[in-house]
């Protein structure tokens, strides 16, 4: 398994991206968070299996929700994990 910080760029919030975040990361059957952030951004952290990972960081800098446009995706702090920290993925108030 293996964990990794991201932060999403563009206009990413009031368009529902940390809903369809959430909704990927379970689907993928992720666990972490996601929460906006003052500066307009949407950033989190994933826990799971690599290739589920490195789907939903695909999934992240390309796709995102229907309505936003992402300009760039920084992903950070691939670590490899024994087990996860969190029990779901969730978003952050």
């Amino acid at each position: 398994m293996i964990s990794c910080d991201f932060e999403v760029f563009g206009k990413v919030q009031g368009v529902y991206f940390r809903k369809c975040t959430l909704e990927k990361a379970r689907q993928l059957l992720l666990t972490g968070w996601c929460s906006n952030t003052p500066k307009g951004t949407v950033k989190g952290q994933l826990e799971g299996d690599e290739q589920s990972v490195i789907s939903m960081v695909q999934w992240l800098k390309n796709e995102g929700s229907p309505a936003s446009i992402i300009e760039k995706c920084q992903v950070s702090d691939f670590i490899t994990i024994n087990e996860r920290y969190f029990k779901d993925f969730s978003i952050i108030k």
